[in-house]
């Protein structure tokens, strides 16, 4: 026979798939579940870290017990940097993502913090600067409703942002278009980028910014993108839960052998 918390795991798994509970629902309280005759305390709780342990709940202080989303969102690849998007209107990237994913978005849902630091090592080394340089570091929070997706935090040399809206911690986008926008109109004209991803097990903090499951891993991205010149105009380091996105790509497929033919 199984324990009683295993039980009302059962049930309340069967509710959520049934979709009694939505994505973004938060469950009732562990107090509620106690007086309606569920189990003691101590079952109802065991019975939610069950359900967490399987994803399809998160829980945070101040946030309770959520269903988590069932589908990802899309994380574009090529398409969510098109130029149309931000320079010719105001579609930066996150937005592009929830486009593309038929969500909702808010602008404030990417709230920030602006500082000038001394540049850490990957990013000395992405900007070609030397040891103990300063650099403009604008890290985001993303979020869908109240659930993170994602980090990003963008390193930028001064002499490219300073007194641009770049530098201004306002929550959202710096201001239409966001940051290539201001990049564009300051002269520096976004031409291509390289992208990296890791995968890797989150740390304590990113965990609970992100308000991870436990054991749930976190995706890095390695985001550097250049003028048409070469010069590096934004270093970038995102940190996603794994199970918020899918990741998508579209390109053309390269035949180096006939480019070299018809050269």
């Amino acid at each position: 026979m199984a324990p009683k918390w295993r039980e009302l795991a059962d049930k309340l798994a069967e509710r959520i798939r049934a979709g009694v509970y939505a994505p973004g629902e938060q469950l009732p309280h562990i107090r509620k579940l106690v007086e309606d005759g569920e189990g003691s305390k101590s079952t109802v709780h065991a019975a939610y870290k069950a359900l967490e342990a399987e994803g399809l709940v998160t829980s945070s202080r101040g946030h309770g017990t959520v269903v988590r989303q069932h589908v990802p969102l899309k994380r574009l690849g090529i398409a969510r940097y098109d130029k149309a998007k931000w320079r010719d209107g105001d579609e930066v990237a996150f937005i592009a993502d929830r486009v593309a994913s038929g969500r909702a978005y808010r602008r404030n849902e990417q709230t920030q913090t602006v500082s000038r630091v001394e540049a850490p090592p990957a990013v000395s080394a992405a900007h070609g600067l030397p040891e103990g340089a300063e650099v403009y570091a604008r890290a985001r929070l993303v979020k869908e409703g109240e659930q993170p997706t994602h980090t990003l935090t963008s390193y930028y040399r001064p002499e490219h942002v300073e007194g641009t809206r770049i530098v201004d911690p306002t929550p959202g986008p710096a201001g239409r278009g966001g940051g290539f926008r201001v990049l564009y109109d300051a002269g520096y004209e976004i031409d291509h980028m390289r992208e990296q991803i890791f995968a890797r097990a989150a740390t304590p903090d990113e965990s609970r910014l992100l308000q991870l499951p436990p054991g749930e891993p976190v995706v890095e991205l390695h985001r550097t993108t250049f003028t048409a010149d070469g010069t590096v105009v934004e270093f970038a380091i995102g940190v996603h839960a794994a199970s918020r996105f899918a990741w998508e790509y579209d390109f053309k497929v390269p035949d180096s052998a006939r480019d070299k033919e018809g050269s």
